[in-house]
């Protein structure tokens, strides 16, 4: 690129900083994956909390693109997304930072009473305290309050108000303590939601797989939907399905798949994947291998 001009100049000013970028495309979301990422294909980064092999040149991967590399920022495989993007963002974890993200007024004033002191970013809708050292993220801690940190995202809007950057506080970890603690324990079912039957071998009287191989693999595919905290959480849906269902081409059936499908339907509606959308991604995935649904 011979001109650096817009979002991209902010980009390569905020590397000089030391945090890793990216680019957003309207609606504050990061652009797609090309064609070789989609599904998880290339399977997925490095960095990202299932490792992958892809060393794909587009910032593909939402957070897992941000990088502080000018090179890459201003390679041919990022112009287009430079050209259209609407805004920059940058990967508080890849910093060692964490971002309370505060959305509302009344989230603020509860940030002003019950934390300390740091460096505030005004947003259009509330206010960023930024906090120095790394935890994993979440969304919903409490009303209008999400936590960006690790594994992560968020908009950049200004340098923020002059002042130091506080040490990260037992009371920002405490509260994804908290919002973990209000969540069912692995193998138990959700009180608000019907029982599920769970995969054995009294619905998959005709599968060759052992009860470990099956659940290795739908254990490792749950990670990688609930990891999709940002977006992505209905395609990677349907990608584990696919995944799964492919597995199960050579046996001679039934194998239990739809049992299968429902903990990933299950899982994707965790992360705020609209359930109908969800249960038509993972129909979709278990379609790749006719008549192993049963």
């Amino acid at each position: 690129m011979n001109t650096v001009t817009g979002h991209l100049r902010t980009a390569l000013w905020l590397v000089e900083l030391g945090l890793p970028v990216l680019p957003l495309r309207e609606g504050k979301l990061p652009f797609g994956n090309c064609p070789a990422c989609a599904d998880s294909y290339c399977g997925d980064r490095p960095n990202m909390k299932v490792p992958g092999p892809c060393q794909c040149p587009a910032p593909c991967h939402a957070w897992a693109a941000a990088t502080t590399d000018p090179t890459v920022l201003t390679s041919p495989a990022w112009a287009r997304a430079w050209r259209e993007a609407r805004a920059v963002a940058y990967h508080p974890g890849g910093a060692g930072l964490t971002v309370v993200d505060l959305d509302n007024a009344d989230a603020v004033g509860w940030a002003r009473w019950n934390l300390p002191a740091t460096k505030v970013v005004p947003t259009t809708r509330g206010e960023h305290w930024v906090y120095r050292g790394a935890m994993r993220g979440a969304n919903k801690v409490r009303p209008g309050v999400d936590i960006k940190s690790l594994m992560a995202y968020t908009r950049w809007y200004s340098p923020g108000h002059h002042g130091p950057i506080s040490p990260l506080p037992d009371a920002v970890r405490a509260l994804v303590v908290r919002e973990e603690s209000t969540q069912p324990l692995r193998g138990e079912v959700d009180s608000s939601s019907p029982a599920r039957a769970t995969w054995d071998r009294s619905v998959a009287t005709g599968c060759r797989h052992t009860e470990a191989f099956v659940r290795t693999g739908l254990e490792q595919g749950l990670a990688r939907v609930a990891a999709c905290r940002e977006q992505g959480a209905g395609s990677q849906a349907y990608g584990v399905a696919r995944f799964i269902a492919n597995q199960h081409t050579a046996c001679p059936g039934p194998c239990g798949l739809e049992t299968l499908g429902q903990q990933i339907i299950d899982a994707a509606v965790s992360v705020g994947v609209p359930k109908a959308y969800a249960a038509r991604a993972v129909a979709n995935g278990l379609g790749t291998a006719p008549g192993r649904a049963a």
